[in-house]
């Protein structure tokens, strides 16, 4: 047939095709955590070359754990950022005991600020706000500083269910990456449907936002394992994707891959390039290791990827 519609000169109607999400995951970043990484042997045979990795700082987790592992990750040669929940942490002086070790013994210079997942402070802080003002980071010279975004809201800052504080708060990062050098970018909880993740993108850069988003996903895992993460981190409406897909026989026994949602992305992404949505952080909620398999999988055979 395509022969014959060569000769009679009309081209063999074909049905467009999907954009690849590929070109969103290029340049990825993964979070760990001191135990989890210990786990890995060779984080150089399983990551690509350059890639970002999160220490999660869990409460409970020692600075001496997370400084090692810092230390072990920074050595084999991949940018390090360690979260830095305020409402964990007791004091001024704590504080900047834990940057100066981060930076004289592991070689740090990016973090990740964040509220932190508990309900009552610890001590002076309370929102990665009072992190900046402290002007620690500034001081020990830390070039790269990412914040949390909430795509869905976050009904522990706002419990009016507005989006008001987490607003105000955004803006006035915004204002601190304007008047300062540190590089900033803000980083989200794992979502499941693209729309609002994309409206909420939308919204903050009408209200004058250009902080690039770093849109967190998770790793491929069980549903279950992911339901139960799902709604211990309080991922909001996207939930019922996976509400959804778990009333579905044929696909709750399969484990959830998030190749959906990143065409979604990428859909939108090529058809509004200027968009804030900007890069991609896996949480490995089913592995490091089968995360990074599966990304890797993703990107074999691109010229531009590093090695």
């Amino acid at each position: 047939m395509a022969l014959m519609n060569l000769f009679r000169g009309k081209p063999e109607a074909r049905s467009p095709e999907p954009v690849s999400f590929k070109g969103i995951i290029v340049d990825y970043s993964i979070e760990v955590m001191p135990r989890t990484a210990a786990k890995i042997d060779n984080f150089k045979t399983l990551l690509p070359a350059g890639t970002r990795i999160y220490i999660a700082h869990i409460e409970g987790t020692t600075i001496e754990d997370m400084v090692a592992t810092a230390k072990r990750l920074h050595e084999d040669g991949f940018p390090v950022m360690p979260h830095f929940p305020s409402r964990i942490i007791p004091s001024a002086a704590v504080l900047e005991d834990w940057i100066r070790r981060y930076r004289n013994e592991a070689g740090v210079e990016q973090a990740l600020l964040l509220g932190g997942g508990v309900s009552t402070p610890a001590g002076d802080f309370d929102s990665s706000i009072q992190l900046i003002e402290s002007g620690l980071f500034d001081r020990y010279g830390f070039k790269r500083l990412h914040v949390a975004g909430h795509p869905e809201g976050n009904k522990d800052i706002d419990r009016d269910g507005s989006s008001r504080i987490v607003d105000e708060a955004l803006k006035f990062k915004q204002r601190y990456s304007e008047r300062t050098d540190a590089e900033m970018a803000i980083v989200t909880q794992f979502a499941f449907d693209a729309k609002p993740v994309i409206a909420w993108a939308e919204r903050i850069a009408a209200a004058g936002i250009s902080l690039p988003i770093h849109l967190g996903i998770a790793g491929p895992t069980k549903l279950q394992t992911l339901i139960k993460f799902a709604l211990s981190c309080g991922v909001g409406p996207s939930i019922s994707v996976l509400q959804r897909r778990a009333m579905d026989l044929s696909k709750l026994l399969l484990p959830y891959e998030p190749t959906d949602f990143l065409n979604e992305i990428a859909d939108y992404k090529a058809a509004h390039p200027d968009s804030l949505l900007d890069r991609i952080h896996v949480f490995p909620l089913g592995g490091i290791r089968a995360s990074a398999d599966w990304m890797n999988e993703q990107l074999a055979g691109r010229r531009d990827v590093t090695p």
